[in-house]
């Protein structure tokens, strides 16, 4: 498999396939299009081989260049994204599910181990699973249900202020962030309100389970509710 700087075809397509929506794992609610020097600032390579991924991935019929010379997956491309996604989530829950793993754990392990299962393995492991309907971490695992389910969502950050909400899933792309999700009892099926932003800081002050708190507005653009 083609790999630019330990990455592989595949996780160029996940990366570009979270970046063309709104909400994904990466950077939601940002209208960011997936651009070369985005691409690469999220996969930690630098510009010059993004875009020599990009183009590869343009000759390979996965990839085509918008109007403002973007990345955007072609339908070949979505399919292939789409099952690493799917892939990547069943992984997730074979690793918590079955070998003990936390949650926040999962995320890296998973992407470690993407390349190793076959997609007959990863459809074994899905039906010894029961077929799970979300990842650990509150994402649909299969797909074309995520796109649909994400227009009900927005960030905590951006929730109004007074309103309760349920968390529901939660940004992976920040192995240190998820962490402290979990430790903190920031879980998907949580209940929580917004309160508001304290005068002149970067902190927002929430109600988590009954109990009131400042959050990082960095950590509350990674945690995805639907508003009660």
């Amino acid at each position: 498999m083609a790999r630019a700087q330990g990455h592989s075809v595949d996780d160029y397509l996940e990366t570009i396939y979270f970046l063309a929506f709104p909400i994904g794992e990466y950077r939601p609610a940002t209208g960011t299009t997936a651009i070369a020097a985005r691409v690469a600032e999220m996969l930690g390579v630098s510009r010059a081989s993004a875009g020599e991924m990009l183009k590869r991935l343009e000759s390979d019929g996965l990839v085509e260049r918008g109007d403002q010379k973007e990345a955007l997956l072609t339908p070949a491309g979505t399919e292939r994204a789409e099952r690493v996604v799917r892939k990547h989530r069943i992984i997730e829950r074979f690793l918590t599910d079955f070998m003990g793993y936390t949650a926040a754990e999962s995320h890296v392990h998973a992407d470690e181990l993407g390349d190793t299962f076959t997609d007959e393995m990863i459809e074994r492991i899905n039906e010894r699973l029961g077929r799970p309907d979300r990842c650990p971490h509150g994402w649909p695992v299969e797909p074309e249900r995520e796109q649909a389910e994400n227009a009900d969502l927005v960030a905590l950050a951006a929730l109004e202020p007074g309103r309760a909400a349920e968390i529901v899933p939660l940004a992976e792309h920040d192995g240190d962030l998820l962490h402290w999700f979990y430790d903190d009892g920031l879980v998907p099926g949580t209940s929580v309100v917004l309160l508001g932003a304290p005068a002149g800081g970067d902190e927002l002050e929430v109600v988590v389970a009954g109990a009131e708190r400042p959050i990082a507005e960095r950590a509350a653009l990674g945690i995805y509710v639907r508003a009660s």
